[in-house]
């Protein structure tokens, strides 16, 4: 037993086995790979987080005359009141285009030709037909001619000559057979010659009278009735070759050019890379709105034709007179919000469709006296240089000011801000414009 126990001893002087140089190369690049891939992820998340600042409120003085102030601000962005899609009612490859965006076009325009030759084919085809129909119920209404009355009276009377030729014949063909001087199949063909002449005078007497008394009633009416089919055809061939001019249904602007020459537009479903539905869209941009997603809590100032005044990003030192001109009959319950419409009273060439708004709502007049301030009122910590940050859906959003005096409401601001904005306090150093941002405890 105990040469067995010797041979269980560990060997302390064997040599270790090396480990596989390959494996261990490929183990050390996946840490590698991982480690760089969470320091990548890390530092996206990092630069893409937004920065957590403290926000406050720019308060809008009075906007016109004593006792007017602000009764709410919102943002939202300008709308055409009409947009047209202009489509085609046929189907056609497109001829010829003479309009490009931003061109102005007035109500009956011609903007597109499509090509036409089979509309004109069609169009002759119903024509045609027409004519030909028409002549046969003409000659149906007029009657029957007196030459043609003659004329059949005429076959009436030598169809009886013949007749009586006929039957002198059988009688002499008759007695020629009882003195057994002819055979009988002379006298049955006697006979027979003598029925046939009986029955075409019968025959021609009928003609005779048809043509005499006219056509009927009822053939007159039944070609009326193709005769006014074949007219609905022409005039729906006329229109369809009509449409194949398209043109502007009103005055506007042109705001995109959707078909070239020899695209095909069609009247039903149109493809992702098929056919057009539409060949132009157009829009008065002298009927101009701002659509806005007002809160359900706020909703309760506003009032329909309410007045209200308009700035817009691109030009934050004008102003435009608007009124509410519609709000929805229902809101949204995702948004919590209603949509409320504000008309343009005075709509430029400085504003365009899908441009951000601000919009202030004039509260209603009091009875105070008081002067009222123009412009509005910023807290002192947002104003570094000259700038303010403004919080714009989740982003900050530089923009210039011009300050007047320091009031009890905060630095007067007389142009870049009108009222309603958040602005960050005390921006830190190293937020840029566009960064997202959120504020402290939301």
């Amino acid at each position: 037993m105990e040469a067995d126990l010797k041979h269980l001893r560990i060997n302390r002087d064997a040599p270790h086995e090396a480990s596989s140089p390959g494996a261990v190369r490929w183990i050390l690049i996946a840490l590698i790979v991982i480690l760089l891939l969470g320091a990548g992820w890390y530092g996206y998340g990092r630069l893409d987080a937004a920065i957590e600042v403290e926000t406050g409120r720019v308060t809008a003085a009075a906007s016109g005359a004593a006792g007017e102030s602000v009764a709410l601000n919102a943002t939202g962005y300008i709308v055409a009141a009409h947009k047209i899609q202009v489509a085609s009612k046929v189907i056609g490859r497109v001829a010829w285009i003479g309009v490009d965006k931003g061109d102005q076009v007035r109500e009956g325009q011609v903007i597109v030709r499509l090509e036409d030759e089979e509309y004109r084919a069609q169009l002759e085809q119903a024509r045609g037909q027409l004519a030909s129909l028409q002549a046969r119920l003409a000659e149906y209404e007029n009657g029957t001619r007196p030459e043609e009355i003659a004329a059949a009276q005429a076959n009436v009377e030598q169809a009886r000559a013949e007749l009586e030729n006929a039957r002198v014949n059988l009688e002499r063909t008759r007695g020629l057979h009882k003195d057994g001087v002819m055979a009988r199949q002379a006298l049955d063909d006697a006979e027979a010659q003598f029925k046939a002449r009986e029955a075409r005078v019968s025959s021609l007497v009928k003609t005779y009278e048809l043509v005499r008394i006219g056509p009927r009633k009822e053939q007159i009416d039944s070609l009326r009735g193709q005769v006014q089919q074949a007219r609905g055809a022409v005039s729906f061939f006329e229109t369809q070759l009509a449409n194949t001019v398209i043109k502007a249904p009103v005055t506007g602007t042109i705001l995109e050019r959707e078909v070239e020459r020899g695209e095909f537009v069609t009247t039903s479903f149109v493809g992702e890379r098929g056919a057009k539905g539409f060949v132009v869209s157009l829009a008065n941009l002298n009927d101009l709105e701002v659509e806005l997603d007002i809160s359900q809590n706020d909703f309760n100032k506003l009032r329909m034709k309410q007045r209200a005044i308009i700035t817009v990003d691109a030009w934050p030192n004008k102003r435009w007179e608007g009124y509410i001109d519609e709000m929805s009959p229902e809101a949204n319950r995702q948004k919590a919000t209603v949509q409320v419409k504000v008309k343009v009273a005075n709509p430029d060439e400085f504003l365009r469709p899908e441009m951000n708004a601000s919009v202030a709502f004039v509260a209603e007049k009091t009875d105070s006296a008081a002067p009222s301030v123009q412009g509005a009122f910023a807290p002192s910590a947002a104003i570094k240089g000259g700038k303010v940050f403004v919080v714009v859906n989740g982003r900050a959003v530089e923009r210039a000011v011009k300050t007047g005096g320091v009031t009890p409401q905060g630095i007067r601001i007389d142009e870049g801000l009108i009222g309603g904005e958040d602005v960050v306090l005390n921006p830190p150093a190293e937020l840029k414009s566009g960064a997202k941002v959120k504020a402290k405890g939301s």
